[in-house]
């Protein structure tokens, strides 16, 4: 692999995303940092969702939730430290994202609604929707990957 796709230092807003300062300068991190803080949130994200689904066997229902939800907006927020947090603001509501991204926020929220005030097992089903959402989200970052799915699935 290119040694190049991974010098974020050398990458503009121009060179990707149609601007003229670095996407990190406001950061005032270095690469290493950032790729730390996108890794930390990303594992730490699946940590916490991990531990969630241990307490949903359990019972909790409402704690499984919460972590579940707190895991995958974690996960989330780390992709700023690779993209720039305001970069990935604007591209989340991109047209061909934004579908996914608000069904993702609405799975989230449904989650919590779900686990505190709807019958236990519709929790299981936002969760179900929450995860596609952000699969699907996160596809559309790669090109042709949507349309590979799609082709996978019959669509």
């Amino acid at each position: 692999m290119s040694r190049k796709w991974f010098n974020l230092e050398a990458q503009t807003d121009d060179a990707i995303f149609g601007g003229n300062q670095s996407a990190y300068s406001s950061l005032g991190l270095t690469r290493t940092q950032r790729l730390g803080g996108f890794a930390a949130c990303y594992v730490g994200g699946l940590g916490i969702s991990l531990l969630g689904a241990i307490l949903l066997f359990l019972g909790a229902t409402g704690a499984f939730a919460t972590l579940f939800a707190v895991g995958a907006i974690l996960s989330l927020v780390g992709t700023g430290f690779l993209i720039g947090f305001k970069t990935q603001l604007e591209k989340m509501f991109k047209p061909v994202r934004v579908v996914a991204t608000v069904l993702l926020f609405a799975a989230i929220v449904m989650t919590f609604v779900s686990a505190f005030v709807l019958p236990a097992i519709l929790c299981i089903v936002f969760v179900i929707v929450q995860y596609l959402a952000f699969l699907w989200y996160s596809l559309s970052y790669i090109p042709y990957a949507r349309t590979l799915v799609k082709s996978w699935v019959g669509m």
